[in-house]
């Protein structure tokens, strides 16, 4: 088993019905007005402490000083936020019951009796408590230098069985660790925390901008993504840059 499915859902189920999505679009309008700047949101779920750290860490993962948009200016940290508070969060689609074996083989499947949502919080108050060990501040407030060791250390090792090979990054050409980390004191039963972080990264820069992240559509307009457009497949295929921008499912256009 390649990695946890937290978010397996039907294509029914993702995109709604046709009322549903008629509704959408004007609470949706309204919603990306009233956005408040990202220093100004009230979490969800995240503490102060743990929203600073995953600001800090995605702006790490997909920095604003790329070629495209930062994971900040996506709003990547309320995704996260707004997932960690839902179904995601609380593992309401993944199997739950015990027994638990944390450090069994990958074969074996996820073995951490935490949800999602515990990950996170046990492993960032853990990697707080390492980071003040060893650098003097807490996570969010180291400079961006000792933040990528941070992340490189959770990245790459040390290692124990639970196989995520389609969710690491590799980085500075290292060998990425596929096998959960236990780097910075976390137990077996959180070495899943990195490859979800990076993986939550990821579907908050390119989901739909209604499920807080991607914000203006910003990181489909950078490369190119027509969106939930209902015309497309004669594009499939072609070398050439498609004319319109991207439209999301409640129907708002970039």
């Amino acid at each position: 088993m390649s990695h946890p499915t937290y978010l397996n859902t039907t294509r029914r189920g993702f995109l709604g019905g046709t009322a549903a999505a008629s509704a959408l679009a004007l609470g949706d309008r309204a919603q990306a007005q009233d956005a408040p700047p990202l220093e100004e949101y009230t979490p969800e779920y995240l503490s102060a402490a743990e929203w600073a750290f995953v600001m800090a860490a995605t702006a790490r993962i997909i920095p604003s000083d790329g070629a495209g948009p930062g994971a900040i200016e996506t709003r990547v940290p309320v995704f996260i936020d707004l997932q960690l508070a839902g179904d995601f969060g609380n593992a309401a689609d993944l199997y739950m019951e015990g027994p638990f074996k944390p450090d069994a083989p990958d074969t074996l499947g996820p073995q951490s009796p935490l949800t999602p949502a515990e990950i996170y919080r046990g492993a960032i108050e853990r990697i707080d408590a390492a980071c003040t060990d060893e650098y003097g501040s807490v996570f969010a407030d180291l400079d961006p230098t000792q933040q990528d060791e941070v992340l490189s250390a959770l990245e790459e090792g040390p290692s124990t069985s639970g196989n995520t090979p389609d969710m690491a990054e590799d980085a500075g050409g290292a060998a990425p660790n596929t096998d959960g980390s236990t780097a910075f004191g976390l137990t077996p039963e959180l070495k899943e925390f990195f490859s979800l972080l990076v993986q939550n990264t990821k579907e908050g820069y390119f989901a739909d901008p209604m499920y807080g992240g991607n914000a203006d559509m910003a990181a489909w307009s950078y490369i190119g993504f027509p969106g939930a457009r209902g015309s497309y497949a004669e594009w499939v295929g072609r070398e050439e840059d498609y004319p319109l921008g991207p439209v999301s499912i409640s129907g708002e256009r970039a």
